[in-house]
């Protein structure tokens, strides 16, 4: 994993004075990474979150969201790996496993419009206009993703996704998650587009693009997308990201306080085994730096 460079650091609301004790439980969450291929090479789909949000208020971010119970419902039409083999992926049970591709599929389709789900286990969806109510009342948690599919006569394409890596949000603060993340392709005929009250903002962009973006001060990036954009800057097509072979493995970052700013270690970095597990209210760690 590449280290992450000095100047990402946390924005100052993101841990309160006092963080909670005994840290809050993560909720479970998945995000996806939808890329296509360009003459220019690979792109990725990126939304800039409205500032003011409780959680990563203008940052620049991938489509996902967290896991809803109706996510676990085992009446979902499916086609590709099944949830035993995720589970074996993300090191977690075979309920949260389906839950977590549901919720994959379903946060990817409310944020960013694009389905991953066809008629049957050869075909998806070219043109997803057909199914714009059923977006908004996905979102509106009035249908879940369940109801919606069978309604619709469509399979859930599992086998167009692959998993990334899992991400779990430091323990300093007080919106916490448990993100797995995915990448997909996005499907031909399908766009992706950024009608939705999160985001103020999105793009398609090369990762390269992206972190020189971020390097400029015109975006913010939690060490997530930053370390996630690094490594699909290595791949140069599609096909190449697909086709990587990922150890999954849980990243839990670490906050310290350095030079008055916060900042992010992860495992492996020297920093990390002596990073405080809380920040006192005078913003010193427990180290006294």
């Amino acid at each position: 994993m590449r280290e992450l460079p000095k100047e990402l650091r946390l924005p100052s609301e993101m841990v309160p004075p006092s963080p909670p004790d005994p840290p809050v439980t993560p909720k479970d969450a998945a995000t996806v990474m939808l890329v296509r291929d360009t003459e220019a090479g690979l792109e990725v789909f990126l939304q800039r979150r409205v500032t003011g949000m409780a959680f990563a208020g203008g940052m620049t971010v991938f489509p996902g969201g967290g896991v809803d119970r109706r996510d676990a419902d085992t009446s979902v039409a499916w086609h590709g790996p099944t949830p035993a083999w995720w589970a074996s992926r993300f090191s977690c049970d075979v309920g949260l496993a389906r839950a977590l591709v549901c919720a994959a599929v379903r946060e990817t389709f409310e944020e960013s419009g694009v389905l991953l789900a066809g008629p049957d286990e050869t075909s998806v969806v070219a043109d997803v206009r057909p199914y714009a109510e059923a977006r908004a009342q996905l979102v509106n948690r009035e249908l879940s993703l369940a109801g919606f599919l069978a309604e619709a006569g469509l399979v859930l394409r599992a086998d167009l996704l692959r998993p990334w890596a899992d991400w779990v949000t430091p323990e300093q603060e007080v919106r916490r998650f448990d993100a797995k993340f995915f990448l997909a392709q996005l499907p031909t005929g399908q766009r992706a587009d950024g009608e939705t009250t999160e985001a103020q903002d999105a793009r398609w962009q090369r990762p390269s693009e992206a972190l020189d973006d971020w390097k400029a001060g015109n975006s913010g990036l939690l060490p997530p997308t930053w370390t996630t954009l690094a490594e699909l800057e290595e791949c140069g097509t599609v096909a190449e990201a697909m086709a990587r072979e990922r150890v999954i493995t849980k990243l839990m970052p670490r906050v310290t306080r350095e030079d008055g700013v916060l900042r992010v270690v992860l495992p492996g970095d020297p920093r990390y085994d002596e990073a405080a597990n809380h920040l006192d209210a005078r913003g010193e760690d427990r180290l006294g730096r």
